[in-house]
C-alpha cells in the first residue's frame, strides 16, 4: 500500500471527511487530489473506505484505520523525542560582512548557554532573505534595508549608522564638501563590493550631488578598507564605529546628507526561544559597540 495514501486516508477518517481533512492537513493540498488517492487506495485494495454523504467508515475502513491510526498519531510525540535529544540549530541568513565580522562574537556567547548549537548560516541580500523567510528555510536574517519589508514579516531594527570618508591623515581635504565642488574627483575610491547596502546608499547620496566616483579598489572588508587608506592608496568608504576606522594615520569625514546604513533582523512568525535568545544577543552586542547609534526597539512579548 502506498504510504502517502494511508496518510491521507487517516486524516479523512479521523476528521469525518474530505473537505474536513483537507482543512486540517499539516501541509497545502487540493480536495480534488485528496479524493482521487483515496480512489487509488480503494482501487488498490478492492474494497470501499467509507460512505460519502453521509459520511461513515465501513467495515474494511474501521478495521484499516483502527490499524494504521497508532501509527500516525505517535508521529508528533516521537518527533518531539528527537528533538530533544538533537543538538539545536539556528538558519541565519545576513551579508558577508555581518557572518564574517560580527556574527561570531554574537554566536560566542550564545554558545556558552548553548555548548552543542548547531548553524547553518547563507549570505544574501534583503529580497533574497525574505523569501528564504517566507518559505521556512531559515529562522532568522540579519540585513541591511534597503527598503520596507513585506507586512507579513516581523522587522526590529537594530542600528542606524551614519556613512563616513577616510582620508589619509596627511590629505589636504577638510571636507566631504570640497570633493562635491570639484566635479570630478582623482583620488581612487575604495569601498565594500557594489551590492553591499552602504555602497549602494553611497552611490544614492553622489547621484543627488550630481558627482561621478567610480570604484577603484574593492575590499572585502571595512577594516581593509581603513588599511589601505591609511597605506596611501585612495579615500576609503565606511561607517561611523571607532573599533573599524580609528587608525593614527587615518581621518574621518562625515558625509552629511548621505542615508545611514540601517540594520534590522527579519523573522517569520513567532519567535522560538533560541532565536529570542540570539535577537537579544545582537541587541547587546550592539548597545556594547555602537551605542550612539543604536534603535532602542523592543521585542515582542
Amino acid at each position: 500500500m502506498n504510504i502517502h495514501h494511508l496518510e491521507l486516508f487517516y486524516y479523512v477518517a479521523r476528521h469525518g471527511g474530505i473537505s474536513r481533512a483537507v482543512r486540517n492537513m499539516p501541509y497545502g493540498i487540493q480536495q480534488p487530489a485528496v479524493s482521487s488517492q483515496i480512489l487509488l487506495l480503494e482501487q488498490d485494495l478492492g474494497v470501499k473506505l467509507f460512505a460519502r454523504n453521509p459520511f461513515k467508515l465501513t467495515p474494511a475502513g474501521e478495521g484499516l484505520f483502527d490499524f494504521i491510526r497508532p501509527f500516525f498519531e505517535g508521529l508528533g510525540p516521537v518527533a518531539d523525542k528527537l528533538r530533544r535529544q538533537s543538538a539545536p540549530q539556528l538558519r541565519i541568513a545576513a551579508s558577508e560582512l555581518v557572518l564574517r565580522d560580527y556574527l561570531p562574537a554574537v554566536v560566542e556567547r550564545l554558545r556558552q548557554a548553548e555548548p552543542r548549537l548547531r548553524l547553518a548560516l547563507r549570505s544574501g541580500y534583503q529580497g533574497e532573505m525574505e523569501k528564504w523567510l517566507l518559505d521556512r528555510e531559515i529562522d532568522l536574517a540579519v540585513a541591511s534595508l534597503d527598503a520596507k519589508p513585506p507586512a507579513h514579516l516581523h522587522c526590529l531594527r537594530l542600528l542606524r549608522i551614519p556613512l563616513v570618508l577616510l582620508v589619509p591623515r596627511k590629505s589636504k581635504i577638510k571636507s566631504a564638501a570640497e570633493l562635491w565642488a570639484r566635479g570630478e574627483i582623482e583620488e581612487p575610491l575604495i569601498c565594500l563590493p557594489p551590492t553591499e547596502a552602504m555602497s549602494r546608499l553611497f552611490r544614492k547620496g553622489l547621484r543627488a550631488h550630481r558627482v561621478d566616483w567610480p570604484q577603484s579598489i574593492e575590499a572585502s572588508s571595512m577594516d581593509l578598507v581603513t588599511r589601505y587608506v591609511a597605506n596611501g592608496y585612495g579615500i576609503g568608504l565606511s561607517i561611523d564605529a571607532e573599533a573599524i576606522v580609528k587608525h593614527p594615520q587615518v581621518r574621518v569625514l562625515p558625509l552629511e546628507g548621505f542615508e545611514p546604513v540601517e540594520v534590522a533582523v527579519l523573522w517569520n512568525g513567532e519567535l522560538p526561544p533560541l532565536v529570542r535568545a540570539l535577537v537579544g544577543e545582537m541587541q547587546r552586542f550592539v548597545r556594547q559597540t555602537w551605542p550612539q547609534w543604536q534603535c532602542e526597539e523592543k521585542l515582542p512579548e
